[in-house]
């Protein structure tokens, strides 16, 4: 592909329908191929779908697929909403109206964190339409057995939210990643950027929890439900979704396999891009 792959062109918009009210819903929609690839972000403030996965989209595209990057709603350039049920669920019936809006039938989903709950209830609900699921530090929203809950950090999420301030940033993004001297004073001032631009989406998300404080539906007694090939990547040092919950989800999928990255965090496709895109694309094609 010759043209250089840019958010601001490949940025696309749809208008869906959720709970009888239009919802307009923004996403990236990159390269052209037999197999789509979704790609579902996590719920960190300020977070998008380019901003989590910017280091895994043109290995995709590359490898012959067609990528959407969803914003789920209350996320970047997509409408704000108060979630008073799953948010899970909530994800997975928008990314169920878009790929019908877009006239897209069967797809591959990536989902990190929050995405990859949205992902395993995408396709617990369409499993017709999930040819394969990747999952990041996240499947199923059920505690730790070995790590108190909330863990450290969703506690610094929470924090984030209520104070959106360069120094809230700092804290969670420290314990986000492995390896935080890689992050740049660039990197943190855009993410405050990113947050400040939407304080709609921080009030409804705290609004939501405040309703609602399970937004993520515990899917353990129906991992089994699922037969769509799943690999499941984990970082060793995840401290705000614990390594014992990514056995919990390859314990529960029937065809699902494991990869734990030593020295990783919560942001594997992040920390170790080139390899996680090699065994991505590998087990995508297959």
């Amino acid at each position: 592909m010759n043209t250089p792959i840019t958010e601001a062109a490949s940025s696309r918009f749809i208008t869906i329908e959720e709970n009888g009210q239009p919802l307009k819903l923004h996403y990236n929609d990159v390269g052209q191929g037999d197999r789509t690839v979704v790609m579902l972000h996590g719920s960190g403030p300020g977070a998008s779908g380019w901003a989590n996965f910017h280091r895994n989209i043109e290995p995709m595209v590359q490898s012959g697929c067609r990528v959407i990057l969803l914003d789920c709603p209350g996320w970047s350039k997509s409408d704000s909403i108060v979630s008073t049920g799953s948010r899970s669920e909530l994800n997975a019936r928008c990314l169920k109206a878009v790929l019908d809006g877009l006239g897209i039938d069967r797809v591959q989903v990536i989902g990190n964190s929050m995405g990859a709950h949205s992902a395993v209830a995408f396709a617990l609900a369409n499993p017709a339409r999930t040819d394969k699921l990747v999952l990041m530090g996240g499947g199923t929203g059920g505690p730790s057995q070995f790590v108190p809950m909330p863990t450290e950090g969703i506690k610094l999420i929470g924090a984030l939210y209520r104070e959106p301030t360069v120094e809230n940033i700092k804290r969670m993004m420290n314990v986000f990643v492995f390896d935080a001297s890689s992050l740049t004073e660039d990197l943190y001032q855009q993410r405050l950027a990113n947050i400040l631009a939407r304080r709609d989406h921080l009030e409804n998300f705290v609004k939501s929890v405040e309703a609602n404080p399970k937004q993520f539906t515990d899917y353990g007694p129906r991992l089994g439900e699922i037969k769509a090939p799943t690999l499941v990547i984990w970082g060793r040092d995840d401290r705000f979704v614990p390594l014992d919950i990514g056995l919990r989800v390859i314990w529960g999928i029937p065809n699902a396999e494991m990869h734990i990255f030593n020295q990783c965090g919560h942001w594997a496709q992040w920390e170790h891009a080139d390899k996680f895109n090699r065994m991505v694309t590998e087990f995508l094609a297959r």
